[in-house]
């Protein structure tokens, strides 16, 4: 009867490795798609669009932070926020990532396409 129980207990974990391994595959061709556009939003509003195919360095709230974009990925290089952890994170590129600066009140978001709330806000 002990080895009937083993059997069991690998096919059982065979069974969850390949749930596992399907999930974590499934997030990598569903999930990870790059993006073409981020969003930066400061205190809940939109400040501005920008392709992540034009390498630029774009300053936020009078200078408090900068975020950089360059070779497809945005990333925070300067924040005068004291724990820094926007600026420790890293870059992002990928659908639906982002970076955020709570003391700054600053959203950084990864899109793949443009924002049409944007397009409504800038008419």
């Amino acid at each position: 009867m002990k080895n009937r129980l083993k059997k069991k207990d690998i096919v059982l974990m065979i069974i969850i490795l390949v749930v596992a391994g399907s999930c974590v595959l499934l997030h990598r061709i569903i999930g990870e798609k790059s993006a073409d556009y981020i969003t930066v939003k400061v205190n809940g509003k939109i400040e501005g669009v920008y392709s992540l195919a034009d390498d630029q360095e774009i300053v936020l709230n009078h200078g408090s932070n900068v975020l950089k974009i360059k070779n497809g990925e945005a990333d925070m290089i300067r924040a005068d926020c004291p724990d820094q952890l926007c600026v420790k994170q890293k870059a992002v590129s990928k659908n639906k990532e982002s970076i955020i600066c709570l003391p700054n009140k600053i959203v950084v978001e990864v899109d793949s396409h443009q924002n049409s709330q944007y397009d409504a806000v800038s008419n």
